[in-house]
């Protein structure tokens, strides 16, 4: 059990750099076994999520090690094509492990993947895809058995832009006889990542950025060196916990592009936002506007995984905001806890309406999943007095040494492991 120690009223300022990302990492770590191959990973965070990857790899039989920002990998030694659920329930995005073995072993055995609830993530994108890639596959018993030794190019219409089956895609494809295109593909800066590495290790793909990726034949590299792009749901965190205390903040080492909706909305709620190629910097002033309505969409709409911190960077502004959450339907999971510090929050559906109030109080509060954890602490950096955030691994899975890079922004915070 982690337990995050606050104390509220700090306005933060100061600079910061903003972690690799997470959710370019985990897919990248997957594609590197795909042949058999060296792999140098720079710019890596330490997370938990990050870690369990690894320990999926070298059980397969890679030799995978991390120190501290630097990743290595040896994919030569790979022996196994199967991962027990001990192993898939520490992240959700283990799934994303069968497009890789597809294409090296032929086939993949795992079971359906853990992370945190935040309602149905179904699966079936990805698998109605490597079935029409020529893959047979049976779930049972919460087990999915692929069998794919003569996965076949082919022309794929994805009716939702689904980050992990697109992803899952490109990695089972780049072993597929012929050529594969991806209609309706998602478009998050995570793919062009993705798309960016299967490049250097020799793979013919384009496309990432755009709703139509193509990917075609594959001439291996022996060994590659590739930089994982900085973490946008980091950084706006931090712009909104700027945002929430009043602060000056310099990010950097972040693309601006990456989370540009956030920063138009935290623009709109009354700060400064000041970009350079690498950098922010968010001035906001002692209290913020309510900035009206905001739905969050597929990139490049609003992201999803910042609504609830930009949420919490809200509940103190004047006015009254309308979110509407178009992704995930239990995505507001942190209200209950908010209002504990005496936010005013009504939720009806997929709809929450925000009314700013004059003060929030410190309290204790636990954890619900990674994003709303997070929500937690940039509403707790904003409230009068102590709080504390009782949180099972939720926000470490995300956020490297999250405690320490606030309070080198000079917020009041201590986690306890």
């Amino acid at each position: 059990m982690d337990i995050w120690h606050l104390r509220g009223g700090n306005r933060l300022e100061g600079s910061c750099f903003v972690q690799g990302s997470k959710n370019a990492s985990l897919p990248i770590i997957a594609a590197s076994i795909i042949s058999p191959a060296a792999t140098e990973l720079l710019n890596v965070p330490q997370l938990r999520d990050v870690d369990a990857a690894l320990r999926i790899l070298r059980h397969l039989g890679c030799t995978a090690e991390q120190w501290g920002g630097e990743v290595y990998i040896d994919s030569q030694a790979l022996c196994r094509s199967e991962i027990p659920h001990s192993l898939m329930v520490e992240m959700r995005s283990s799934v994303i492990f069968m497009g890789a073995l597809i294409a090296r072993c032929g086939g993949a055995r795992l079971s359906l993947p853990g992370g945190c609830q935040l309602g149905k993530r179904p699966i079936d994108l990805h698998l109605a895809a490597l079935r029409q890639m020529g893959a047979e596959i049976e779930e049972a018993g919460g087990e999915i058995n692929c069998r794919a030794e003569g996965l076949h190019g082919e022309e794929i219409f994805l009716p939702f832009p689904s980050v992990g089956a697109t992803e899952n895609i490109m990695l089972a494809a780049a072993r597929a006889r012929g050529d594969t295109v991806i209609h309706g593909a998602a478009r998050e800066p995570e793919i062009v990542a993705l798309q960016d590495y299967l490049k250097a290790i020799g793979l013919e793909v384009a496309g990432a950025g755009t709703d139509t990726v193509s990917i075609g034949c594959f001439r291996p590299e022996k060994a590659v060196s590739h930089r994982i792009i900085p973490d946008r749901i980091v950084a706006s965190t931090i712009a909104c916990a700027a945002a929430a205390t009043g602060g000056n903040v310099e990010m950097r080492g972040v693309d601006p592009a990456h989370f540009s909706t956030v920063l138009h909305f935290l623009k709109s709620a009354g700060c400064d936002i000041i970009n350079s190629n690498r950098s922010v910097r968010v001035k906001a002033p002692a209290r913020l506007k309510a900035v009206g309505e905001l739905e969050t969409r597929p990139y490049p709409g609003f992201p999803t995984d910042a609504q609830p911190v930009l949420m919490a960077a809200l509940l103190r502004a004047e006015g009254r905001t309308v979110i509407t959450e178009n992704i995930f339907e239990n995505r507001y999971r942190q209200v209950p806890e908010l209002q504990r510090l005496g936010a005013d929050i009504a939720v009806s559906g997929r709809r929450a309406e925000i009314w700013g109030v004059d003060c929030l109080r410190g309290a204790a509060l636990t954890a619900t999943d990674l994003r709303g954890g997070a929500a937690m602490i940039v509403a707790a950096l904003a409230a009068r007095g102590e709080s504390t955030i009782f949180d099972d691994g939720h926000i470490t899975r995300g956020y490297e040494r999250f405690d320490m890079r606030l309070r080198s922004l000079g917020a009041d915070i201590y986690l306890e492991c």
